[in-house]
């Protein structure tokens, strides 16, 4: 499940066909319709890595009228990079729509609060997930259009923030789009609708994969201070990514919840740490977790996800129905990119082309369902979603500074109770 990169373009962008016939294709059944609204949509990305090259190559390939002109990263060599790749991207409809001058290139703490001074119109935020919660915010306030990576904050007290925000960027009237892109597959959409209208039955279980092997671990440079180090290789530490349960797990989560109208009540969860070593590099994250999910209607959802490198991998739901049972995109014959798909709708809703996107409510109820089941490992009890909501719990370090020691750690274990022992017999 790694995303290598390739100037822009990872494996799933050839799933199922190649990724320029795929965004040819998407462009032009979407041409008639875009070009009603000719005005160019302008971009700034903030987030200069793997994940925000992979979504910008999407945006920019499938849609027409869009260019990014902005770009901010807290790392000079990771916005350098990232904009040589883009100005010489080997694809002329993603080459074709940069523009991206020196004064639009921001770097530093500071970089969010910059871009959103410029006149972009969508933010695209592909940081790390810890800083998410306060850039949704800001770019709220200043009235942008907002494309945000999942998952939207690695605790309750960042969800709190997001969703207080997205309340008032919807009622400005504004296109907020997650990337949770299952939502805009047409085959889970097409098999989705069939299921609602009887296609198994009532649904009575759901299960749900996501394990594969770790997505990467950076050495550290002697150069490098703690901070530094955490946030490069920022997958690591809990308080940076959320764990694997809330960064990639989240996928199987969101569709499930889909599949059930809504996110489940409570989770009784299990998991650990087999195998990594106890080093700073692996940092303080399990690999893996099995929780059980009940739903408000009794139905019951196994969750499993796992970071085994070199194990057998799983990455497909279940719906168990009382008259049959479905992989949740079995019933259609849809062959487009998702990933390129989410994209389209953004910009559709935006021009007021398409269906007006708003993912703020559903994409902060996966994130607690998915932080739900970290809480339930890592304590050891049964959690409640509302617990999850009301819950003042931060563990992001506040203030941050690259002078601060930061220690990795402790290693989550529940507060188990050993019985006594007996005595010898």
């Amino acid at each position: 499940m790694n995303d290598d990169i390739d100037n822009g373009l990872t494996r799933r962008d050839f799933a199922r066909t190649s990724f320029l016939a795929g965004a040819a294709a998407l462009a032009a059944a979407h041409a008639t319709a875009a070009d009603l609204a000719t005005d160019t949509l302008k971009i700034g990305l903030l987030g200069c890595g793997g994940r925000g090259s992979a979504d910008l190559v999407r945006m920019l390939a499938g849609n027409p009228n869009v260019k990014v002109i902005a770009l901010g990263d807290l790392f000079q060599d990771h916005l350098d990079t990232f904009r040589k790749e883009f100005e010489t991207h080997k694809a002329e409809e993603v080459r074709s729509k940069v523009d991206i001058k020196d004064d639009h290139c921001f770097v530093g703490w500071d970089a969010c609060e910059r871009i959103l001074k410029t006149d972009i119109d969508i933010l695209m935020d592909t940081c790390t997930p810890y800083a998410r919660p306060k850039h949704i915010e800001a770019a709220a306030a200043a009235g942008k259009h907002i494309f945000a990576e999942k998952p939207i904050a690695v605790d309750p007290a960042g969800v709190r923030c997001f969703m207080k925000a997205m309340e008032a960027h919807k009622a400005k009237g504004l296109s907020m789009l997650a990337g949770t892109q299952f939502r805009h597959d047409g085959a889970r959409i097409e098999t989705l609708k069939k299921i609602q209208d009887g296609a198994i039955g009532e649904i009575k279980a759901l299960r749900s994969f996501y394990c594969g092997g770790l997505p990467f671990v950076v050495e550290r440079d002697p150069k490098w201070s703690d901070l530094e180090y955490r946030l490069r290789n920022w997958y690591n530490y809990c308080w940076c990514s959320g764990d694997n349960i809330v960064e990639q797990a989240i996928h199987g989560i969101d569709h499930c919840n889909w599949v059930m109208g809504g996110p489940p009540e409570s989770v009784f969860a299990s998991g650990g740490r087999s195998w990594k070593p106890l080093t700073e590099m692996y940092g303080d994250l399990w690999d893996n977790f099995s929780c059980d999910y009940t739903y408000p209607n009794g139905v019951h959802l196994a969750q499993y996800c796992r970071h085994w490198d070199g194990c057998d991998g799983a990455g497909d739901i279940s719906l168990t129905g009382t008259t049959g049972v479905s992989n949740g995109l079995d019933m259609s014959n849809w062959q487009g990119d998702s990933t390129i798909q989410e994209m389209v709708d953004l910009v559709n809703s935006i021009r007021g082309t398409g269906p007006h996107v708003h993912d703020g409510q559903r994409i902060a109820e996966s994130t607690i369902t998915a932080i739900m089941g970290r809480m339930s490992g890592y304590t050891g009890k049964r959690v409640t979603f509302k617990e999850i909501l009301e819950s003042d719990l931060s563990i992001v370090p506040d203030p941050l500074s690259f002078d601060m020691a930061l220690p990795v750690g402790p290693i989550p274990v529940p507060q188990v109770k050993p019985n006594a022992a007996l005595k010898y017999r």
